[in-house]
């Protein structure tokens, strides 16, 4: 698998994307937060690709909040690639590109809707644990918030 930096206008990316937003959207309402291009293309995110040969298997973005706070945003893996190691790639490449920013803590927001449930397993395997709503979230029954410390213990 390759991961590389790209753009989320990209033709290549828009059916995933597509995918991602009404997926969430249609379960999480005004609750879905989201991005879409414009919002995966703005300054302080960065966003990455992932791929298997010439097929896309996924996306994920790091929205930077301050000078030592990152924001996991918007991972995904292909339908026919769950399961294959691509999430924890992605999270993986995130995290280690938190670390090299100097980042301090690494958080994010997701759904408590049945499919966020390998997500969030996944998350937990990579340290994040419980937290408050950061940034401009606030909470409801709908979100729950995860931190990962990025300091060396």
């Amino acid at each position: 698998m390759h991961i590389r930096r790209d753009d989320p206008a990209a033709p290549y990316v828009a059916a995933l994307l597509a995918h991602h937003l009404t997926e969430l959207r249609g379960n999480m309402a005004e609750f879905a937060f989201a991005l879409d291009a414009t919002g995966l293309a703005a300054p302080e995110v960065t966003f990455w690709t992932a791929w298997r040969g010439e097929t896309l298997v996924g996306f994920v973005a790091l929205k930077q909040l301050d000078f030592d706070h990152g924001e996991l945003k918007s991972m995904r893996a292909a339908p026919e690639a769950r399961g294959t190691g691509v999430g924890r790639a992605l999270l993986t490449h995130v995290i280690e590109e938190a670390q090299a920013r100097g980042y301090c803590r690494l958080s994010l927001e997701t759904g408590t809707a049945d499919l966020h449930a390998p997500a969030v397993a996944l998350y937990r395997s990579a340290g994040f644990i419980d937290t408050n709503a950061f940034a401009d979230y606030r909470p409801s029954p709908h979100n729950q918030f995860l931190t990962l410390s990025l300091r060396e213990s």
